[in-house]
């Protein structure tokens, strides 16, 4: 376990806990940190990544931040709508990273992503329509980075199962897991947005989506995954 990863399992603890309980101060605390300290582990990491590769990825990460600390808040609809105008210029240099390491869209994985997007955007535009717009935009660059990281052509060793690579021990097998994880997180945030309405079923869905984000940024986000071949 790298340091600053380790960090990052310990501020995302931290955050889910803060969040869960209803202690904000140890979300503004915690969560500010999270990509920055996954940055730091890229910066550091030995892993030879082109440098343009690493700038786009510490660029991502940089946006993640802003969207984290918007979304600390996420009841306020601005907030939402700016936060994921960050985390869409965050999918767009992922898509950008796996696009380079030759990541390609493909129907049979492409179709099922498109089929929820759509299911979603209509969803949205009847219950929360002030959001709508926004949201299904962000919506576009989140399915079409999870296409590209699940494209069997970037681990080629992995098995491939209805359109997923299963994880092993090489890190490339893992960004499709990491991109789902963050759909199934996204898609908790439009349905807290749309049908929670208790005060402990929202610090509770809270909870799994800060989880499930937390489980996909450490796995999108090692460098090992987006290192050259020869590396």
């Amino acid at each position: 376990m790298r340091p600053f990863r380790a960090g990052f399992l310990a501020a995302a603890a931290v955050t889910v806990y803060g969040a869960v309980t209803g202690r904000n101060t140890l979300q503004w605390i915690a969560k500010p940190l999270m990509m920055p300290l996954l940055a730091a582990d890229v910066a550091t990491d030995r892993a030879v990544l082109d440098p343009v590769d690493r700038t786009v990825l510490l660029g991502a990460l940089g946006a993640a931040t802003i969207g984290d600390v918007l979304l600390i808040e996420p009841d306020h609809d601005r907030r939402l709508i700016t936060g994921a105008t960050s985390f869409a210029v965050m999918q767009t240099g992922y898509s950008a990273l796996w696009w380079r390491r030759g990541g390609r869209p493909r129907p049979e994985i492409a179709l099922p992503r498109v089929a929820a997007w759509l299911g979603a955007a209509a969803l949205m535009r009847v219950k929360a329509p002030t959001v709508a717009v926004p949201l299904t935009a962000y919506g576009a660059t989140l399915g079409s980075a999870a296409v590209l990281a699940s494209d069997p052509g970037l681990a080629p060793e992995a098995k491939n199962v209805a359109g997923l690579n299963i994880p092993g021990v090489d890190p490339r097998s893992r960004l499709g897991l990491g991109a789902l994880l963050f759909t199934v997180s996204d898609g908790l945030i439009v349905l807290r947005r749309l049908f929670a309405r208790g005060e402990r079923s929202r610090r509770i869905t809270e909870g799994v989506i800060l989880s499930t984000y937390a489980a996909a940024q450490y796995l999108l986000a090692d460098p090992r995954a987006h290192a050259k071949a020869d590396g």
